[in-house]
């Protein structure tokens, strides 16, 4: 007999399915639309790409950068430029494509890309800082910019050349500076492959610009329509998938991979870990507090946690256990040196783990089961991360269970986002998880100055390195990586750094968060996987240079 519970869910994934059936009714021809949900949170309502988060596709779709980047194969793509290169130590020169027009039909050129970085050193925009370290940018002539740098930071240019969007001079220029970062550009001009079309309460709505210079060079993205939903509850996303209306879900479905093959879902993998990794989540602690000040305990924090049954248990094996340095994907992998791993790093062993705490003094001094101070004061800490992240408040819940077993009292804590992000940036904490700042890409320098920089002395945190670990000789060395072009030395700056974030701890990488894609074939096929990597179907804000493009491009509409 069912149920009662089971009856329920049946019944309002039912009444989800006609909802989500009635959502989608506009004059769009379906088989010329894609449809794809995950990366808008709410209506869109900026699209000015100035700002970190405008709307979903504004950043790809319309305006575009000079390089693309395959995080696959860890190859540069020329893009808006044709080529590029260091001519000297401090001087990049990049020449540009002919023939590309805005879409309002004014040329693209040299002009517009020296507007878009002097723009960043007479405005503070989110770019600005790329001034403290280029000195100058200048138009050699229409299709030839030479970037002179007073210092030149190698590592971040080559994120720089496939992150930053170039935008036209002749519609910028006429904005005032204090409007730059409130205006919502709600008709952006772009050179992109797509253009805007409408914006609703649950979507937004791009059209194919059948005029794209990219046409003939990378071959035309076969949707004329793009449409993408506000995301909905899993429920809801995953009716939609269930019944071919969804064609692209980049949301994150507990269980998709029970029903993946019944309702024939398309994912990277056909098996475990099915995602591709996309970020490393890690266990930062506020070196600032006791014990987490203590290099004995932190490593002790490593040994503990059971990453495996974060693995199986919350995520049913649709991510990997993280490797001890963090690192993952081809751009990051190249400077991995095993030996430190197999000298420095861990893995779970409760043993090991109380056997560094017995060493440190944190024992049960008082007999009522948990382990306390070496001072003989409780150790009672908290693990936070933001409630209605459901997955990272079971992780948390694992993490408590396994500190539990060695003695450690660790309560699982769940805040609400914007109090965690209060409590993050102001070191208001003893332990919590966060993958900012160590998302996949083409250099381990992001990662790195994402989980120890110097930016650590004020009285807020908002660049990475939340636990406000200390070590001026790793930040140097993480300096040096970025500022030579050497790549001999590159590696044995990158073995150093590894060593020491594997002696210190100031985190412990948990698992790498997978790019969350599952995709239906009812409307298109061909999408990229394991076995045809020709791309990577991600529709999250500034990721469509990283493969969607070729993604668009490589769909074949379903018979």
């Amino acid at each position: 007999m069912m149920n009662v519970g089971k009856k329920v869910l049946i019944l309002t994934l039912a009444f989800l399915f006609l909802v989500g059936g009635m959502s989608l009714a506009q004059d769009l021809p379906r088989e010329e639309t894609l449809v794809v949900s995950g990366a808008m949170w709410g209506p869109p309502s900026t699209w000015n790409v100035l700002i970190p988060n405008p709307t979903p596709g504004t950043g790809g779709l319309v305006y575009e950068t000079m390089f693309s980047y395959n995080p696959l194969e860890n190859e540069y793509q020329p893009w808006l430029a044709e080529s590029g290169e260091w001519v000297s130590d401090n001087e990049y020169v990049l020449n540009l494509r002919e023939g590309i027009n805005w879409t309002d039909g004014e040329e693209f050129n040299a002009e517009d890309v020296v507007f878009t970085y002097e723009l960043a050193k007479d405005n503070s925009i989110m770019y600005s800082p790329v001034w403290d370290w280029m000195e100058s940018v200048e138009a050699e002539d229409n299709y030839t910019v030479r970037f002179t740098f007073s210092e030149p930071h190698y590592a971040e240019w080559d994120s720089e050349l496939y992150q930053r969007y170039i935008i036209p001079e002749h519609i910028w220029s006429e904005i005032p500076s204090d409007e730059l970062i409130t205006r919502t550009m709600k008709d952006p001009v772009g050179t992109g492959p797509y253009m805007a079309r409408e914006a609703g309460q649950d979507r937004m709505v791009w059209e194919r610009n059948d005029d794209w210079w990219g046409n003939d060079v990378f071959g035309q993205p076969k949707p004329k329509y793009l449409v993408d939903l506000v995301n909905q509850s899993n429920n809801v996303v995953m009716g939609m998938l269930m019944k071919g209306e969804l064609d692209l879900s980049n949301n994150f479905i507990p269980g998709v991979q029970k029903v993946k093959d019944q309702f024939g879902l398309k994912t990277w993998y056909d098996g475990e870990p099915y995602m591709l990794s996309w970020n490393t989540a890690n266990m930062y602690m506020n070196t600032t507090r006791k014990p987490m000040d203590d290099v004995q305990f932190r490593r002790a924090m490593a040994y503990m946690v059971d990453q495996q049954a974060i693995v199986d248990r919350v995520y049913g094996g649709l991510v990997k256990p993280a490797n001890p340095t963090g690192l993952f994907g081809e751009g990051w992998l190249k400077y991995l040196d095993e030996n430190v791993v197999d000298e420095y790093g861990f893995e779970y062993n409760t043993t090991k783990a109380k056997a560094l705490l017995n060493d440190a003094g944190y024992v049960d001094a008082d007999g009522d089961g948990w382990r306390d101070m070496p001072n003989g004061d409780p150790l009672e800490l908290s693990i936070i991360v933001p409630s209605g992240w459901t997955d990272w408040m079971s992780a948390v819940r694992v993490i408590s269970q396994n500190a539990e077993e060695i003695g450690v009292n660790i309560t699982p804590n769940f805040p609400d986002s914007s109090l965690f992000d209060n409590k993050r940036f102001n070191k208001d904490f003893d332990m919590l998880i966060a993958n900012f700042n160590t998302t996949l890409s083409s250099n381990p320098f992001d990662y790195w100055d994402g989980v120890a920089n110097e930016s650590i002395h004020g009285e807020t945190i908002s660049n990475g390195n939340w636990g406000a670990y200390d070590n001026p000789k790793l930040f140097d060395l993480i300096d040096k990586f970025n500022m030579t072009k050497n790549e001999t030395e590159k590696q044995e700056i990158a073995s150093e750094i590894q060593r020491i974030l594997l002696e210190e701890m100031p985190t412990v990488p948990l698992w790498h968060n997978g790019l969350w894609a599952q995709q239906t074939t009812n409307n298109w096929t061909n999408w990229p996987n394991e076995d045809d990597p020709y791309g990577v179907p991600v529709s999250w804000g500034n990721a469509y240079q990283l493969g969607m493009i070729h993604t668009l491009i490589g769909l074949e509409p379903a018979e």
